[in-house]
């Protein structure tokens, strides 16, 4: 199953990905469309600055994940062959309890309908629209054994230019 990760060292804090979310979630899909939208197509993906360091925080569609377990109502469930987790909004009722359990704070609330809104990964895309735009390979949306190939190698490649650059 694929996944989002991030690359902590690599975010500058533009927010394209959450704007490029925003977007793919409005009725549009276009960004002169989704600012002139009412309400205002909402965000599923949160980049926060701690220190020095801008951290983009998206669910993690967690293996046991809290906000499924907590639901009342069973709007929130989690695709058995996926592993995404989603939201019904037909079936939520705003009691927020999603998120509250949340441990990465990443559900976010459509005030005016008072609905649970939270990643889908884009599920119509083949790559998640957060992927797509950053500019700087922070989000990378693959497989764990590829993502770690890929940190494998740039630490390869780390070590092998400075080794020439002290030679």
């Amino acid at each position: 199953m694929k996944e989002i990760f991030i690359r902590l060292d690599r975010c500058m804090g533009c927010r394209s990905c959450e704007i490029a979310c925003a977007v793919e979630h409005s009725d549009s899909k276009s960004l002169f469309g989704a600012i002139v939208q009412t309400p205002r197509p909402i965000k599923r993906l949160y980049v926060e600055q701690i220190e020095e360091f801008k951290i983009p925080l998206v669910c993690r569609h967690c293996e046991d994940a809290p906000c499924v377990s907590v639901c009342c109502t069973r709007a929130m469930s989690q695709n058995a062959k996926s592993g995404i987790v989603d939201r019904d909004p037909e079936r939520c009722m705003g009691c927020w309890m999603c998120a509250i359990v949340c441990p990465y704070g990443v559900i976010g609330r459509q005030h005016g309908a008072r609905k649970a809104v939270k990643c889908d990964r884009c599920s119509d895309l083949e790559v998640p629209a957060c992927v797509s735009a950053c500019p700087t390979g922070t989000l990378i949306y693959a497989e764990e054994e590829e993502f770690s190939e890929i940190l494998r190698r740039e630490a390869a490649r780390k070590m092998v230019l400075g080794k020439r650059s002290t030679a």
